[in-house]
């Protein structure tokens, strides 16, 4: 099993969604999180005064796949997020060892399902 974390702009949630449900996805976990990568923040400015945002606003979201969906679903985020500018973000992917479903106590990929 793989575990599949993603850094994405707040207005591809739903491209990224909708991408992740037509390759039959089930579930995912959404997260707003603060960051910075090589952009390292920007300069606003707010009634008059400017000011620096070193952590920039993204949204994370992780997903648990069977090994053999990971191409397909890493691909998917890639498109559904994909724009070409700066601070686009990026796919980590880690193994998992096991898991476990805690209502029915299946375990591993019968847990995903």
């Amino acid at each position: 099993m793989k575990k599949v974390e993603a850094i994405i702009r707040h207005f591809k949630l739903e491209d990224v969604k909708a991408a992740l449900t037509k390759r039959g996805v089930q579930g995912l976990t959404v997260t707003e999180v603060r960051g910075f990568g090589r952009q390292r923040g920007h300069t606003e400015v707010y009634r008059g005064t400017e000011y620096s945002v070193d952590l920039v606003p993204k949204i994370k979201v992780e997903i648990v796949i069977p090994d053999e969906e990971l191409d397909g679903v890493v691909e998917a985020i890639v498109e559904a997020s994909h724009t070409g500018q700066v601070g686009d973000g990026k796919v980590f992917i880690s193994d998992i060892a096991g898991a476990v479903r805690i209502r029915t106590r299946e375990t591993d990929e019968q847990a995903l399902k």
